[in-house]
Order: structure tokens, then sequence, then C-alpha cells
């Protein structure tokens, strides 16, 4: 008896609910009725675009990463969802969907005679409609006030859209748990499907979890979850859309189960870079909030510029090459093509989820003697040649009003003397003597100037300790810089997305790959002529990759701290270093070795570039015109120049600085026509204790083989 009076109880509140809603709400529905419009500005019955992931692409077309905050959706037309699995959903949720109107009385019926049965709320009786509205534009709070709107928007929208608009809505934005919102991301999370490749079974299972995604996840809640697919196969059975063989079956099948945890690679430190540059692109919002809804829910289609190949090939060679000090040193890599300023493969670290900050973007460390070709490039804009000589005797007192000591003091290796040398072996041979002396003559801000038009973005003071590579730059600013050198002086920005198309194909960013004249073509063939000389015959031996011809230079700051290896050839630029991420941590037995630009980071840049190269055709630079005829980018010819106090060049004599004598030095008697020479960035051997032999090629040897020394 009370069962029955809690019926009838119920049937009047929701009769007496529904005629005021009705009342209320005729105006509106009236007025929504006879308009061909779906909502006006400020209508809450307005649909915004549902958010959808944007995809990552690599330079091949695979998939690299997908960026979605909490809602992971593609949305899909109708058309693409099979009559199977409409069927599934349609019998879980709303069977006579398009039997009815906007709401369902038979359901609501229903729905009230097993609430009132039960006790509580076990069925519901809304449409689908109604659950559209409910998810899009509502809440999901039991009041009656929200219900009675929610009827009322269901029936004004079913007179503005059709049914399979409807539908086709909801199947897209209905949540299945586990961060999947629609029929297709909810596939592919438990499936690994396409939505048009589900079974039935699997249909099904989507199916169930619309309800209660949580309580009933397959994956931390397999019991419930059986319940409810059950539930679903048995009213499937009973509306006469399975049969009992086919019950039995679908009973019977397994509940998917968590995918393998995806291991993390190291593109995880390029798509970072990727989603931080799109965030930062003025192109995709005006503000930091609709950039990072463009970014997240905006559906976009992102190209990138990295190429798979390359990056494995990356990875590998750091791998093989850097030894396993257990994270206390790394390896950067970066590599970008000068001919568009692509970056092609970047290495950033070995542990993405534990080691975030990227080594090969981010920060900065001492470049060390990789620094001295933006020296050399400044000399040669002025006005020298590679074949002036410059004393390269150690120690050196360089004049410098504005130290407390009013004398900048480098060093050799161990107070090494070179005597007089060529600007070209000097370079060959990284000379720190030579270089302080060379930089005293040009000028530390003309170097500050040329390492910033071919592409150095870290700032930049002009000290004269910069020639030595002592302020702090990125590996990304290296390499790019390094490539305005490939590109025949031409500068190229760095860029890591090609293009970026909304949901509707529109191209919204679109990389700007003209390049900008930053040098002489004349005066940048030149000094390639001089570091191909480097790797041939110099510090960067280890660096020589098979039929090509590569310009570079080592790097190594005080104490071995940082090493670097830095060089290019006419179609790829690619900058490697390897130091502790911790800080300045001194490599002096790593492997067994001391660790120079000339070691494991040459190790590395030839390993990878052997491989990177290997599937293009050979390009040789282009050489210098044997006439000269420097441009404006380079200063007076010598014979023009007007000697001073502190230097008296002229071609082909020797640079002299004048500078104080150091305290308990005596020179050392200079033999020009037998300089010693002296190596900054040594390489004993072509061996690396532990690593396998290198590529038997042959490497052009100098006559006379300078002995070795340190690294700068």
């Amino acid at each position: 008896m009370r069962v029955i009076v809690r019926f009838f109880v119920a049937i009047l509140i929701a009769g007496a609910g529904l005629a005021v809603g009705v009342v209320v709400l005729a105006g509106p529905v009236s007025r929504l009725a006879t308009s061909s419009t779906g909502g006006t500005e400020g209508d809450p019955l307005t649909f915004q675009p549902l958010a959808a992931r944007s995809v990552v692409y690599a330079r091949d077309g695979s998939v690299l990463a997908t960026f979605h905050e909490e809602e992971n959706r593609v949305p899909v037309p109708l058309d693409k969802v099979p009559a199977h699995v409409q069927r599934a959903v349609l019998d879980a949720e709303d069977d006579r969907y398009f039997e009815h109107g906007a709401i369902d009385l038979r359901a609501l019926t229903r729905a009230m005679v097993v609430n009132v049965e039960s006790g509580g709320i076990n069925e519901g009786g809304s449409t689908i409609t109604q659950q559209l509205i409910k998810i899009t534009l509502l809440n999901s709070k039991q009041k009656a006030s929200r219900k009675v709107k929610e009827a009322a928007l269901a029936i004004r929208l079913e007179s503005t859209m059709t049914k399979q608009q409807i539908l086709e809505r909801y199947l897209n934005a209905v949540y299945l748990g586990n961060h999947a919102y629609g029929l297709e991301a909810g596939a592919e999370t438990y499936f690994n499907k396409h939505v048009d490749e589900l079974d039935t079974g699997e249909a099904i299972l989507l199916a169930s979890l619309i309800r209660d995604p949580v309580g009933a996840d397959p994956w931390k809640e397999p019991d419930a979850a059986l319940r409810r697919r059950d539930a679903v196969i048995d009213r499937m059975y009973v509306l006469g859309h399975l049969s009992a063989e086919e019950v039995g079956g679908l009973k019977a099948r397994p509940l998917p189960t968590p995918p393998p945890a995806e291991p993390v690679r190291g593109s995880d430190y390029f798509t970072e870079r990727v989603k931080q540059a799109l965030l930062d692109d003025p192109r995709l919002g005006e503000t930091p909030r609709e950039r990072f809804e463009a970014v997240f829910k905006g559906g976009l289609t992102i190209r990138t510029t990295l190429d798979p190949y390359m990056q494995q090939q990356a990875e590998q060679a750091v791998t093989d090459i850097v030894p396993d000090t257990g994270g206390e040193f790394r390896a950067a890599l970066v590599s970008v093509e000068p001919t568009t300023g692509a970056v092609r493969a970047l290495v950033g670290g070995a542990d993405f989820p534990t080691a975030q900050f990227d080594l090969a973007t981010q920060g900065g460390r001492q470049p060390g003697s990789s620094f001295k070709v933006f020296t050399l490039m400044a000399a040669l804009e002025s006005g020298f040649t590679p074949n002036d000589t410059v004393l390269g005797s150690a120690p050196c007192a360089i004049p410098d009003p504005g130290s407390v000591e009013g004398a900048w003091m480098p060093d050799n290796v161990e107070g090494g003397a070179s005597g007089v040398l060529s600007i070209t072996d000097a370079t060959v041979s990284s000379v720190n003597c030579a270089y302080a002396r060379l930089v005293k003559l040009v000028g530390p801000d003309k170097v500050v100037d040329v390492a910033k038009r071919m592409g150095i973005t870290s700032p930049l003071e002009p000290y004269l300790s910069i020639t030595l590579g002592a302020q702090d730059v990125t590996p990304l600013d290296m390499a790019s810089a390094y490539g305005t050198l490939a590109a025949d002086g031409e500068r190229r920005a760095p860029h890591f997305v090609d293009q970026v198309d909304d949901r509707e194909g529109n191209v919204l960013v679109k990389a700007d790959t003209a390049g900008t004249r930053v040098l002489d073509a004349q005066v940048t063939r030149t000094a390639t002529q001089t570091l191909t000389q480097v790797v041939q015959r110099g510090t960067g031996r280890a660096a020589a990759v098979p039929d090509w011809t590569v310009a570079g230079k080592t790097g190594s700051s005080d104490l071995n701290q940082n090493a670097w290896f830095v060089g290019y050839t006419p179609t790829l630029s690619t900058a490697v270093w390897m130091g502790s991420p911790s800080g300045y941590v001194s490599m002096t037995n790593v492997g067994g070795i001391t660790v120079y630009g000339g070691t494991y980071p040459a190790r590395v840049f030839q390993q990878f570039m052997a491989a990177a190269l290997a599937t293009g055709p050979v390009v040789e630079f282009p050489p210098p015109d044997p006439s000269g005829g420097f441009s404006q980018y380079r200063g007076l010819p010598n014979e023009q120049r007007t000697p001073t106090t502190s230097y008296a060049p002229s071609r082909g004599a020797e640079i002299v600085v004048v500078e104080p004598t150091p305290p308990g030095f005596v020179e050392e008697p200079v033999f020009p026509d037998e300089p010693v020479y002296i190596i900054e960035d040594p390489v004993p051997s072509y061996e690396i204790p532990g690593l396998p032999p290198r590529p038997d090629f042959t490497i052009p040897e100098r006559p006379n083989r300078p002995r070795p020394g340190r690294g700068g």
C-alpha cells in the first residue's frame, strides 16, 4: 500500500512540475519554434564548438603527440559511426529516440515506477536530446528547476536541429572515462581502434560507459563494468537487436585491459618545445588564454619539422658514445637544416618525466673555443685574411682598462708556447692566446655584433673573454648560428613548427623559411674553408664524416666543465654539448678519459651526421672567389688600414698586440720559419676506451703534426 501511495504522489508531483514548466516557458518555446536560427548571441541554447584535441605530426606524417586538457576528443561526423555502434548507444540510453519528441513521457513514467519500487534513483527518463542539453549547457545537479529548464531547452533544440544533428553532437560529447570524450576517443582509449572499426561487443561496452564512466570503469572497476555491460546486452536482447546466441558470446568476452605504459621518447623534449612555441605565438590568439584554448581545445593539425629517422639516430649516437655516469653527465644535440631553419632532431636529456629541463634549448653553458668562430668572422669582416699571422705564445696579458688588474691574462694549456702562426692555424689548433690577441684587435663589440647577426639570441656582453666562450649560450643557438655559415651567410631563425591548420583546414601558422643575408658570401666561404681544416687536421678530427667535407669547431670550458663540438655541411648544422645537468662539474675522468670537445662530443657528431647524411646526395661547399670581392660586410682591406700603436698589420705580416709583461715571465724566442704549435683540444688517437674503433676512412694529415695539449 505504501508503494502505491508513493507512486501516485510521484506522478502528481511530476505532472504538476511539467505543467508549471510548460506554462512558464510557453512563451520562449513558442518564440523558438517560429525562429529559423539556432539561438542568438547570449542565448543559453547557443552551442560552442566542442573541445577537440590537437594532433602533432612529424615531418613524415607520423603522430608525435596529442595536446588536450581534460577533454581528449576527436569529433567525427555521424556517417563515420557504423549503424551497429549507433544502435548500441540508442538501446542503452534512448531506444525510441527517433520515435518521440524532445521529451519521452513513456520513459519518464517507466523511470518513476522503477525508482519508486527501489526507493532510490536507479533509472532516468531523459532523452538523448535532454542529455545533450545537460552535458553541454547545464549541469548534473538533480534539481527540479534544472529539469524543467532542461526539458524546455530540449524542446527548443529539436525545433532548430534535426535528430541526426543532435545525435552526432551527443556521440561526440559523451564522457567515457579515462579522459576520453566521444566515441572516437573512447574507441582509441579502450581498443586502440577508430570508431568505424568497432565490432558489436566493443560498441556495447562504450555504450555501457555513458551512464557511469567512473563507477563502471573497466580498468578500475571491472565487476561493476561487467554488470553494466551485461545489462545493456540484456536490454538489446529484449529489444530484439541481439539473438540468444549472440548474448552468450558477448557476455563471455573479457573486458579490455589497460595498455602498457608508453615508453618515454626523446622527442618528448621536442614536442614540449613545440607546445611552448605555440603558446607564445600571437597568430593563435591575442591573449595567453586564447592561445591555450586553441592549442588544447581547438582541434589543430600541427605539422612539425622533426625528422623521425634523424631523431632516432641522434638518440642512438648519444646512447652509444656518451658513457653512463648515472646521470652525472649528459649530452644534448640539436640539428638544424640551414636552408630552411627547420629543427630536424633534438636531444634535450635522457628522462623527460623526471628531468624536463631541456639541455638543448633552455639555460645555456659556456661554449669554450667553439665561440672563436664569431671572432674569426669579425676578423675577416674587418679585413684580415686567414694567412695573417698572430702571436700565440703564452701566457698573454691583453690590455683591458676596464678590468681591475688592467689586463686580461688568459693562458694556453700549461703555459705552452705556440709562437707565431696564421689565423688558420690558430683556429685549427684552437690557440687561446692567439685569439685573445685577435679579439683585442677586432674589438669584442664586433664579435657580439657578428654573433647576434648569425643567430645567437642569448645575452652577450662585449668583454674580451667572449672570444674564449666565457658567456653562456644554448646548443640551439650554436647550431642555428653555424647554420648561417652553412647557408652561405643567409640567416634563418630556427623553427619547430612548419604549419598549423584549424579543424576546418584553414592555415593559422606557416613557417617563414626565407633567408636574410647577414654575412657576405665570400667572407663566409673563406671562414668555412678555415673551419674544414679543423676537422681535417686539427682538434675536430674525430668529427670527420666519410665522403663529406665537414666544417666545425671544438670547445671546452675551464676545468673541462663543458665540452662542445659544433659543425656543419651545406645541408645540416649540428651542435653537441656534454656536461653536468646540475652545474659546472669537471669532466677529468669520464669513461677513463678527460673530456674535451674533440672526444665524446665530436664522436657523437660523427656518428649522428654519418647516419643523417647517408640518405641524401653528397653536397660540397662552394669555394670562395679567388679574386676576393668582399662586400660591405667586410671592413677596409689591409692596405687601407691605418697602423696604430697597438697593431701594425699588413697582408701576411705578424699581428702584434702591445702587452704588459706578466710578472716573472720571460718571452721565449720566436722563430717564424719553425713555428711551434699547440693543440688546445687534443685527440691523442681516434679510439676512446670502451668505444668501437672509428670507421676506416682516410683523413688528410698535416705534414708536421702539432703536439697535443689541452682544449679551449
